[in-house]
């Protein structure tokens, strides 16, 4: 049997763990940007390439962040990457704005991008971005720099060293 000090402290020290799991459960949530505001009005816009887009990712204008990715579909029938995007009410995008998805760096996350047009009119609750740029894949295009795949300049190209010995036999 445990004395009555001992299991009083053992009671303290297990509340005390309970609230800071919860302050740090609070504030991960809204570091990351995950939060629970009813007022978002939601626009969708469509990329050929959504490359590592995800829901929670930010929007933002300006490198200020107005709202965040809430989901991502793909169109049946334009085999198109729908995302649905969850805007700050107090911003209003003008109906000619651009969204592209860039992303942080090489090892940085994907998020949207939204520069702002000239349009009188703004972008309604539930309606879409028509200019779109999608994602670009960074390792993709440093591989097609490493290794050309058109056989245009095969001076420019490296032979490959079976080719060279060959050439080196015939001399």
């Amino acid at each position: 049997m445990k004395p009555m000090g001992q299991a009083t402290a053992e009671t303290a020290v297990g509340v005390i763990v309970l609230v800071l799991a919860a302050g740090f459960l609070t504030y991960s949530l809204s570091v990351g940007g995950v939060h629970m505001k009813g007022g978002d009005y939601e626009i969708s816009a469509k990329f050929g390439e959504a490359g590592s887009l995800a829901p929670g990712a930010a929007v933002s204008v300006a490198g200020v962040k107005v709202g965040t990715v809430s989901q991502i579909t793909l169109d049946p029938n334009t085999y198109l990457a729908v995302a649905k995007l969850s805007i700050d009410p107090t911003v209003k995008l003008p109906a000619d704005s651009t969204a592209k998805i860039t992303s942080d760096g090489i090892l940085g996350g994907a998020h949207v991008s939204i520069a702002p047009g000239a349009s009188l009119e703004d972008i309604k609750a539930g309606g879409q971005i028509e200019n779109t740029q999608g994602a670009v894949d960074l390792f993709g295009l440093i591989g097609s720099v490493i290794r050309p795949q058109d056989g245009g300049d095969a001076a420019a190209a490296p032979a490959p060293p079976a080719a060279a010995a060959r050439r080196a036999e015939r001399y």
